[in-house]
């Protein structure tokens, strides 16, 4: 049956909420521009512990934040929580900027930390649910064009911010300049605007209609899902939400994440979340200057690549929007496993025989594409769809705890492996790994591609 949708109020909503997903981003990627001027206001070159703990504080806070973004959630709504989320990176944008010591600069970061760990929980989750099932995929995938936007910005505003600095200067000279006094500052002042933006308009959204229906408002949620889609479709989606709910309240019995039947579904989230860290693309991000310059290329030239990489993970982005409700979810992320696994079977190949120069520069940006529209965007779609509505919040919050576990591995591992199998061997151990990921989506993925929620739950659950 055609249904009327409202797809400007789908996209307003859906909008304001992955604004979590822009700030996510760029709260993520701003402490690199940062990271040489603040490092030497604190006095703290010399203290790898220092040094790791100002950079790991949000990354700590990420692991917290998911942890307890779902009960939260299933308890008190999506809504409350954004919110909670949006006041989080307000607080820590104001604060980072204006500390003059490395424990008040440790404590904002890891309460912006807490903010990635929420928004990046609940902004996909909201949105899945806000959507109807034909264009759920390339709402859901708003929220990764936001994170990538949020890179992206963070990179150029870095950039702009920052003075240049000439080649050996002393680290006294660049603590006395403006980007020791107050460059690094402006980088995290700069995301007070959005984070308050994103404050103010998640007072205009509605509640999640499904999240409304668990917590036994149902007629709040019929007039939500009627102004999505009219009085049929709100009709429609209310029968089949309340079938799949059968009398639970508005939070989770722990309980219920173990039984047999969920158990499964918990298992494929975990091990996808995981994936798309473990995949290995983030370690391009993370230390893309020690790539390029082992591939030959001087600190200029770093920069810009550092900004060709965000740009291209930008359009691919956009390329997965239009894809993935056309392709599927399993096709492209078979795609992006083979394609990555391909792509570093190629750049430790260079390393090994030792080339450099552009051709290291194209399998890097190769590699960024197939995974910004395949894996980047695609695990959050189906990490958002396959979870029942009685556990969806428990459940997203354990997979993408799982997510910034498998991250915080990743970023540490890396030096370790780069020192002890050479960068070829970390890109062919990474190139294992995405083919071991290509047998799993083959093998225990089911598509989700135009299937409502509740579907997808009885196809999961049987």
């Amino acid at each position: 049956m055609p249904f009327n949708f409202n797809f400007r109020y789908i996209i307003g909503i859906s909008i304001v909420s992955a604004l979590g997903g822009l700030l996510f981003g760029y709260d993520w990627v701003v402490i690199g521009g940062a990271k040489p001027f603040y490092e030497r206001f604190f006095n703290i070159t010399n203290s790898t512990t220092l040094q790791g703990l100002g950079m790991s504080s949000a990354l700590i806070g990420c692991v917290f934040g998911a942890a307890f973004a779902g009960g939260l959630s299933d308890r008190f709504g999506r809504k409350i929580i954004l919110m909670f989320s949006a006041l989080l990176f307000t607080i820590s944008a104001i604060g980072t900027g204006f500390v003059y010591g490395i424990t008040g600069f440790v404590i904002y970061r890891l309460i912006g930390g807490l903010g990635i760990g929420l928004a990046s929980t609940i902004s996909p989750m909201y949105i899945a649910e806000v959507s109807p099932a034909d264009y759920r995929g390339r709402f859901v995938s708003l929220n990764q064009l936001t994170i990538v936007i949020g890179i992206l910005a963070a990179q150029i505003i870095n950039y702009l911010i920052a003075d240049a600095v000439p080649p050996g200067v002393s680290n006294q000279a660049i603590v006395e300049s403006w980007n020791g006094q107050m460059g690094w500052r402006w980088m995290f002042w700069a995301e007070t605007i959005p984070a308050a933006l994103f404050l103010l308009f998640v007072f205009f959204i509605p509640e999640s209609p499904r999240w409304l229906l668990k917590a036994g408002q149902s007629e709040k949620s019929l007039e939500v899902l009627t102004r999505i889609g009219g009085n049929d479709y709100a009709g429609n989606e209310r029968t089949n939400i309340e079938s799949t709910l059968k009398n639970t309240g508005a939070g989770v019995e722990f309980s219920t994440l173990f039984e047999k039947k969920i158990r499964p579904i918990i298992l494929i989230g975990i091990i996808l979340a995981v994936f798309q860290q473990w995949c290995g693309i983030n370690v391009v991000f993370n230390y893309a200057e020690e790539i390029f310059a082992a591939a030959g290329y001087g600190v200029t030239d770093i920069l810009f690549n550092i900004i060709l990489t965000g740009s291209v993970n930008l359009i691919f982005t956009l390329v997965a929007i239009q894809t993935v409700d056309k392709w599927g979810r399993k096709n492209l992320m078979l795609f992006g496993s083979s394609g990555l696994a391909v792509a570093y079977v190629l750049l430790g190949a260079s390393y090994f025989f030792a080339v450099k120069g552009m051709l290291v520069l194209i399998i890097v940006v190769t590699a960024i594409a197939v995974y910004a529209m395949s894996l980047a965007p695609v695990t959050w779609v189906v990490l958002s769809e396959i979870f029942p509505n009685r556990v969806r919040g428990a459940a997203m919050s354990i997979a993408t705890t799982s997510l910034w576990i498998a991250c915080t591995i990743l970023t540490f591992t890396f030096p370790f492996l780069n020192r002890h199998l050479n960068s070829f061997g970390s890109f062919w151990l990474y190139a294992a790994i995405c083919v071991a990921g290509f047998i799993f989506i083959k093998t225990k993925l089911p598509e989700t591609k135009g299937k409502s929620l509740e579907q997808i739950e009885a196809t999961l659950i049987g």
